[in-house]
Order: structure tokens, then sequence, then C-alpha cells
């Protein structure tokens, strides 16, 4: 490209009194390009904020591994449990008991899902002593029936650390009366909280013999969960540890049991970018607008222009640069207000919420109830090259019929 081709594009994008209305039309290709990438480049960032914060919260509760039976009792367990503990991959492993139930405190009943643990296990599993708000996890002590109860369930019950709870569970026990459920008193020591409703509002925990003994499984317990030192190695795992076990024990890590989870976000993104890439495909149209009413306004310069010794070449060329600079400057302005709202948007959004008395993610309703966000510089990259292409590729139709204008057609009413 010549200077002057550069030149000539440059200053046909500055405005004269004769075509103020070009210039608005650019204006408004150029803030339409820096919307559209600005709404990319946030809205990837809160997804992938999104797709982020899930998995943590998920794998803050939920263990890498868990080998269970087709029969929902797993026997001989001390041996299995060295087996996965001598995996080289597994960082630590622990058993556990599920069952299901209802706690129930003065006149308020609420179901449950209980699962009995080992204390110190299950901290070197998944850290969850580290979730108490109340009391200590260490407080579950085989034979003194103490609970821990999910923070939002604990508030829908009113119950306190020292209270006592009555726990119901569906294994019933012939009476004279009939077959009735059974029931226990149970001592509340602790309240966690993990930042997930699911968990908050509906996990109790108590130690592993207590559940087995309310369960009535003897020494057998529902599984064996396991955490890794490289989670993502954990399909590759659990397909080693599969072929340690009989045919009747089942192997399952974090990726199938939560696959649902990532798949949605996963699409939403990719939906998320589509929809939103339109936004900057109208402003593009906005650019091939603009060009076609300034080559129609300039044929007379044109026409010169060729008289001079210009070829169709450095025509097409002038309009380019007056296309792409319009692309240009809205792709910069979008992206760099793209990256200053991801990055601040921990802040903006609860200044929204405060300032208008509204909350967009309500923790009754959502698993996260802030608006995460992780700003990546690919999708920047991404979102800015797409933007750059779609704008080089609107200059191409108007910068053609710029180049094929004849100059004797151009000048016969000059």
């Amino acid at each position: 490209m010549q200077p002057y081709e550069l030149f000539i594009g440059l200053r046909y994008t500055r405005a004269k009194r004769r075509n103020h209305f070009i210039s608005f039309i650019s204006m408004i290709s150029m803030l339409g390009i820096g919307l559209g990438v600005m709404a990319l480049i946030v809205v990837l960032s809160v997804m992938n904020g999104f797709q982020k914060e899930i998995r943590a919260r998920i794998l803050g509760i939920t263990p890498h591994l868990q080998i269970s039976s087709d029969s929902g009792q797993l026997n001989n367990w001390t041996q299995a449990l060295e087996i996965v503990e001598n995996h080289p991959e597994v960082r630590a492993a622990a058993p556990y008991v599920n069952g299901q139930g209802m706690v129930s405190l003065n006149e308020s009943v609420q179901g449950v899902m209980v699962r009995g643990i080992l204390p110190d296990a299950e901290q070197k599993l998944i850290a969850l002593g580290d979730k108490m708000k109340h009391g200590a996890l260490k407080d579950l002590r085989a034979g003194e029936f103490n609970i821990v109860l999910g923070v939002d369930l604990a508030r829908s019950l009113g119950a306190h650390v020292g209270d006592s709870v009555l726990l119901i569970t569906p294994q019933g026990q012939f009476t004279p009366a009939g077959m009735m459920p059974r029931l226990k008193q149970f001592h509340v020591a602790g309240i966690f909280e993990i930042g997930m409703s699911p968990y908050d509002n509906a996990l109790a925990l108590i130690h592993i013999e207590d559940a087995q003994k309310l369960y009535r499984m003897g020494d057998s317990v529902s599984g064996i969960s396991g955490s890794l030192h490289n989670l993502d190695l954990a399909p590759k795992v659990a397909y080693e540890l599969e072929d340690k076990f009989p045919n009747n024990t089942y192997v399952s890590d974090w990726t199938r049991q939560n696959a649902n989870y990532f798949a949605v976000v996963a699409m939403e993104k990719k939906m998320m970018f589509i929809i939103l890439s339109l936004i900057v495909l109208v402003a593009a149209f906005n650019i091939v607008s603009t060009l076609v009413m300034a080559v129609t306004d300039k044929q007379a310069d044109i026409a010169i222009l060729r008289t001079l010794g210009a070829s169709p070449k450095s025509i097409m060329q002038i309009f380019m640069v007056q296309g792409m600079l319009i692309g240009l400057i809205g792709m910069a302005a979008g992206v760099l207000g793209g990256v200053l709202l991801a990055l601040n948007i921990s802040t903006i959004v609860p200044f929204i919420e405060q300032l208008f008395g509204v909350q967009f993610l309500s923790k009754e309703f959502y698993y996260i109830s802030e608006l995460p966000s992780d700003l990546q510089k690919a999708d920047v990259f991404v979102v800015a090259g797409m933007s750059f292409l779609i704008s080089l590729l609107a200059t191409l139709y108007p910068s053609w019929r710029a180049a094929n204008i004849q100059p004797a057609e151009a000048l016969r009413y000059e």
C-alpha cells in the first residue's frame, strides 16, 4: 500500500460540511462494533467465571472419585480403601454412608440428605472443616450422635449449636401399632456453609458409625471417596481402579457425576457468542452503507485520481482503509471497555444492586449468588480478531465498486 492511499483513506474518514450524514453513520458503526465487542468480552468473562466457580464449589464438597456397589452397600470396604489409597495419583480416601431422612425441631420439619463420615479422613479429603461457620467437624464422635447441619438448613429449622433435633429415617421398625419410621435424637455440634444451596439447604453430617447404626448397615458402608493430586486425571485413574474391583463395583469420577453442569455452561457460552456476534455483524452492515454512500459522494474525486494515474487497486485500498479504520476504532474502544468492565464487574454489579434495591442472583434459586468474572486473554483475542475480520469483509464490496468507476462517466456532469 502506497502512503498516499493511506493518507487519502484517513482524510475521507474526517467530516466535511457536505457529508456530515456519512460521518454520523460512521460513528454509529464504530459505536455498534464497540458495544458488540464489549458485550462479547463481558459475557464470555462471566460465563468463564460461572464455569470456574461452579467447578470450584462442586469439587469443594464432591470428591474426585467415588467407589460404590450395585447393591448400595460396600462390604469389606477396608480392602477397597487400601486399593484406592495405594494408587500413586490418589492424595486421600475415606469411606462414607449415604442416607435420606427428615430433621425436625419444634414445629419445623425438613427433608435432608444424611452423610456419615470419618471427620479426620474427610478433612484430608475435601477440607470440610474449613467450611464450618460454628462448631468443629471433629465434634462428630462415634456414639455421641452429634450432627452438623448446612447453614440454610439450620436457619430454616431455627437450629443453633447445642440444640437437639429429631432425625427420622425411612427404614421402618415393627411395633405393636405396625410399621413405624425410626427416630433418633441428635445434638447439633456445628453448622457449615459450602456456598451452594443444594448442600447448604439439605445436607446433614453425622459420624459414620452412628450412620451405620441408624441405617442398619452393620460394618458396611455406601462407598469410598477419593481425591487426586491432579483432578484432570480423574477419568484415567477411575479406569485403572475399575480393573482392580469386582464387576459389581462401580468407579465414578467427578467429570461423569457433574457432566451436565459443565456441558450446559459450555453450550451457553457458545450460544451467547453466536448471538452477541450479530451485534458486530449489524454494525458491519453500517460500514457497508457508510462506504457505499462515500463512494457515491466521492465519484468525482475517484475519477480525478484515476486520470492522475491511480490504479483500480489503489482506489480499492483507499476505501478499505476508511472502512478498516472505522472497524479498528470500534474494536479498540470495545476491547478497552469490555476488559475494564470484566475486571471490575464484582464491584459494579453490587453497586447497581444497592442503587436500585434489587438482587440479580438470589441465593434461594441459584447455586451462585454473586456474578463472577474470569477474563481470559484467548477470548479477548478471538473477539477482537473476529470483529476486525468482519469489518474487513464489510469493506470489500464498496471498495470494489469504487475501483470500477469509469472516470469519463463520473466527470460527465461535473
